[in-house]
């Protein structure tokens, strides 16, 4: 599904129009963003929670020349699913 389907879809689901769809859809996602960027982490009940990970420093290898190089250290947003929708995905 990509956003425009998920648009029509959610439209139908809240009897509201696309336009007003897109407009709530944008600012979640603006407001995801913004969340974790400052650090921070969304817990949605029943559905899962945003957040920002941190990812040590490691060192690589490159596939080609097989040299080694080192991987910086990284903060990588992740979404980890709640209990309800993990019992959805999984009947």
């Amino acid at each position: 599904m990509n956003k425009s389907e998920l648009i029509d879809s959610m439209a139908a689901k809240a009897g509201i129009s696309k336009a007003d769809t897109a407009r709530a859809l944008n600012a979640f996602v603006e407001t995801v963003k913004e969340t974790l960027a400052s650090g921070d982490q969304i817990s949605l009940v029943n559905f899962g929670t945003f957040l920002v990970r941190e990812r040590a420093a490691r060192t690589g290898l490159n596939p080609l020349t097989k040299e080694k190089l080192e991987i910086p250290a990284a903060k990588v947003p992740a979404f980890k699913a709640g209990k309800t929708l993990k019992e959805l995905v999984n009947k």
